[in-house]
């Protein structure tokens, strides 16, 4: 997507110092101050527009261009901030940067002729919950040794993700994942997890959270007693993990979001699940159609719960593959977690190999086979990436086309 939609941004005030004129930059052999969490602000090119941002929050500043050569030069030199962006960083975040040299407050994103702003990345396929729904299908502890991921993340950086979302499979049960969560976020990126909560209470964990603040921290409620979570998992105790780490995270002032998820074997709580989860997060948002798994098995269709069929919106296109893509375990980029088809390796190919993404992307999204011609397509609501995986798990007419 083109839109900045998980930002909150407000613009610098007119009249901002900040002349037409681009400052002298640092030439192409010089190197810029190394990555540090001690950063302040990122101040980062994304899709066209300019955005200084605070880790750990999602709200920010757009800025013009002019001010982004003016901040970039000023760190290069490790200058005084401009009092411009003092001025609004107290008014954006109540921050007090009076006084501090860029060098030290700002991590400095540069160019890219990439233009992915996105990006998710499956760290691990494995997972310690068996849950009957889930799109991942058979779950495999498999993922890139640490010098292979570090490569990839540098990857990510140089084409311009700036949005990052680590998951899995249970991202946070992976061997590295610390040092790849705490990899992204010095290297300049907005860090979200998508976490099952089973780990969030771990002290080695919370440290690295409250020392590199996520953006925002995503997990599924899947029942609001003990017996209907732990059915819903197939993991005794697994309530009783979820409840703690949620508990734990909420006590470090970590940023919270809760997607309930509703299936047949837990619909009977949807309202409890939904008031449980908005003791705990401003954001809560409910899932209800069961998708076939990214490698087109049934088995999740099972699960559906019949009246949380509801009619969705029409599928009007998106920008994945162009602004978004997603890497497997394994380093394979795809346009998005659906469309995994001609995957790119880019610990082979490096960043460039990303040029070919939007091209398959579009071919990806032309409407194929019974689709083509199809009167309805205006008002359809299922991309063609998924309407494939639909058919190749057998899946009923009426769980994704009109003509049902």
């Amino acid at each position: 997507m083109r839109s900045i939609s998980s930002v909150e941004l407000e613009t610098t005030p007119r009249g901002s110092p900040g002349g037409s004129e681009a400052p002298t930059l640092p030439g192409k052999g010089s190197e810029a101050p190394a990555p540090t969490h001690d950063h302040d602000l990122i101040v980062a090119p994304f899709l066209g527009e300019h955005l200084v941002l605070r880790p750990g929050v999602g709200s920010g500043i757009k800025i013009k261009g002019h001010h982004y050569l003016e901040l970039r030069q000023t760190a290069f030199d490790d200058g005084p901030l401009p009092e411009w962006l003092t001025a609004a960083a107290r008014r954006r975040w109540g921050l007090d940067l009076v006084g501090r040299r860029a060098g030290s407050a700002l991590l400095i994103r540069e160019v890219s002729p990439y233009g992915h702003g996105r990006a998710s990345y499956e760290v691990n396929a494995g997972c310690n919950w068996a849950c009957d729904h889930c799109v991942y299908g058979s779950k495999r502890h498999e993922g890139l040794a640490w010098p292979q991921r570090e490569l990839l993340l540098r990857i990510l950086r140089d084409a311009g993700v700036v949005w990052v979302e680590l998951g899995g499979g249970e991202c946070t049960i992976d061997r590295h994942f610390p040092e790849t969560y705490a990899l992204a976020y010095d290297l300049g990126m907005m860090v979200e997890i998508l976490t099952n909560g089973s780990t969030l209470f771990r002290p080695y964990l919370l440290d690295l959270l409250t020392a590199r603040r996520p953006y925002r921290i995503t997990l599924s409620i899947y029942g609001a007693t003990e017996a209907t979570f732990d059915g819903f998992t197939n993991r005794r105790g697994a309530f009783k993990k979820f409840m703690r780490g949620i508990a734990a995270a909420r006590e470090a002032e970590l940023p919270l979001s809760l997607s309930v998820v509703v299936t047949d074997k837990n619909a009977h709580e949807a309202v409890a699940m939904r008031t449980l989860a908005e003791q705990y997060a401003s954001r809560v948002r409910e899932y209800t159609h069961m998708s076939p798994t990214f490698a087109g098995g049934a088995d999740p269709l099972a699960q559906q719960a019949p009246d949380y069929l509801h009619n969705r919106t029409p599928f009007t296109g998106c920008d994945a593959g162009h602004s978004s893509l997603n890497v497997n375990p394994f380093g394979l980029a795809s346009v998005c977690k659906v469309s995994r088809d001609h995957p790119i390796p880019l610990l082979k190919e490096g960043v460039a190999g990303l040029s070919r993404l939007g091209d398959i992307a579009d071919r990806a999204l032309q409407r194929q086979s019974g689709c083509t011609g199809c009167s309805l397509q205006k008002s359809c609501t299922t991309c063609m990436p998924l309407v494939k995986l639909y058919r190749k798990a057998g899946s009923p007419l009426d769980r994704y086309c009109q003509h049902a």
